[in-house]
């Protein structure tokens, strides 16, 4: 399959973590059983170099963003999962980083817009033209709290007529402007053509479950691509499959799956001190299931916020449905081989 129809199958695809030493250095060894781990999870793709494997990776004295990218690429050889990378920064940068991805054996990238809040809608439309020229781009929304910008919908009915464009992450955490993403690619009479995947940690299932209706167009979110789904993935996976079945009327007890899933999402992503401790808080639940060997991240300032261990601690407790901790376990030693 091509990416395009790698994505439009819709599913899982986590956002791939960042696997590190006490001295701060790539525990190749882990980073690999991380990847192993989604794709026994049943993920219909993994996306890496992205916000979750944290942006410092690009740093130049870190240098660390072919490295990730090729020890996934190699894990992912011949298996039939859309592979993704992140590009982000300034137009030449971006192209930089869009052709090592393509030089790997990658599917698309996911075109971050952070950092260019200077930009024009017509310049950002021609700074994703420029990518889309070397590789399949698929869109973001990213929320403004953690680096995103507001983007009209005037600017997501300009990045529907890319053709390169084949789908779209959707992660403002807001519904209005969740709207105008799905309202631009109906109205352009391409959903047929682009994939639609939820970002929105808030409303995961809820976005999956949701027929999109704007007066007899219609469309749905296929997928999501969540950093939310680097944990407890297997578990993910059978949530989608039971949405993905659903003929009708939604059963109550998903509704009541979505919130308990969003709630475990505050645990981790910590929107109580405006996500400061996302990346930490999915650590730590790696942590607890031994894939990771600590929390650490790149810029020693982060880490887990006041009271967020004691909030994942809950979140076990609540909601043992959720974890996938067994099936962790029963591969653990395989994976880290």
């Amino acid at each position: 399959m091509d990416a395009r129809q790698k994505l439009a199958r819709g599913g899982v695809i986590p956002a791939h973590p960042l696997a590190l030493d006490s001295s701060r250095r790539l525990d190749e060894r882990r980073q690999r059983a991380l990847t192993r781990y989604y794709l026994d999870a049943g993920s219909r793709g993994i996306a890496v170099a992205v916000h979750t494997t944290q942006f410092a990776i690009r740093r130049r004295e870190v240098g660390l963003y072919r490295p990730v990218l090729e020890l996934a690429a190699e894990e992912m050889r011949d298996r039939d999962v859309a592979k993704i990378a992140g590009v982000c920064g300034s137009t030449t940068s971006a192209i930089d980083e869009a052709a090592t991805a393509k030089d790997l054996g990658y599917d698309a990238v996911l075109l971050s817009l952070s950092g260019l809040a200077s930009l024009s809608v017509s310049q950002l439309i021609a700074h994703a033209r420029a990518v889309a020229e070397m590789i399949p781009v698929v869109g973001f929304y990213l929320q403004p709290s953690v680096g995103g910008r507001t983007l009209p919908i005037e600017f997501w009915r300009e990045m529907v007529t890319i053709p390169n464009v084949i789908a779209i992450k959707i992660a403002p955490f807001n519904r209005y402007q969740t709207l105008d993403v799905i309202r631009a690619v109906v109205e352009s009479g391409r959903s047929g053509e682009i994939s639609l995947y939820t970002g929105n940690d808030d409303s995961i299932l809820a976005d999956l479950m949701t027929p999109w209706d704007f007066g007899g167009k219609t469309c749905r979110i296929v997928g999501g691509l969540l950093g939310h789904w680097s944990v407890w993935t297997s578990r993910a996976v059978e949530q989608v499959a039971n949405v993905q079945s659903l003929d009708g009327a939604v059963p109550a007890g998903l509704l009541t799956l979505a919130q308990q899933i969003t709630d475990s999402n505050a645990a981790f992503f910590d929107p109580s001190h405006n996500f400061a401790g996302c990346i930490a808080g999915l650590h730590e639940v790696l942590r607890r299931q031994g894939l990771l060997a600590g929390i650490w991240c790149l810029d020693e300032r982060e880490s887990l916020s006041p009271g967020q261990a004691e909030e994942i601690d809950r979140v076990y407790r609540l909601y043992p449905h959720l974890g996938d901790d067994e099936f962790v376990r029963e591969n653990l030693d395989r994976w880290l081989r």
